[in-house]
């Protein structure tokens, strides 16, 4: 990944739906060149989809990491049972004592709290850990 990917992926990631003519301006570089370079990033796996970001009319979204402590190792069956939930955007398997991290945009602290004590029931869970997101800045 060079300079100019670089370039292409920060523009996609302020604005996905950026037209490739204006990406182009923006690095220097040809149509035809940025749309190999974003279909080649696209299949290397560096980018891995476009998203929308949608917000419940009337209510900011809530957003929250939980941490997941367990006793065994039930990665898989626990993201199984997650993706039950709309408002799980990503679970992660990290290393260090937390178990797992799993990213959670809800509509409301009280779903939020719902989604939550669901988790808490599941089996072999030791401990969750919830912390909201009070600020966010664009990388």
């Amino acid at each position: 990944m060079d300079k100019f990917d670089r370039q292409i992926i920060a523009i996609l990631r302020a604005d996905a739906r950026t037209p490739v003519s204006q990406i182009a301006r923006v690095v220097n570089l040809s149509r035809s060149a940025v749309s190999e370079r974003i279909h080649r990033l696209e299949h290397e796996g560096v980018i891995r989809g476009y998203h929308a970001q949608i917000a419940e009319p009337g209510n900011g979204a809530v957003k929250a990491f939980l941490e997941l402590f367990y006793k065994d190792n039930r990665c898989a069956e626990y993201v199984q049972r997650m993706r039950a939930f709309s408002e799980i955007r990503r679970c992660c398997g990290i290393s260090g004592e937390t178990d797992m991290l799993v990213y959670v945009e809800a509509p409301s602290v009280e779903r939020l709290s719902e989604i939550r004590g669901e988790i808490e029931r599941y089996p072999g869970l030791e401990k969750i850990k919830t912390h909201m997101v009070v600020q966010e800045w664009a990388m």
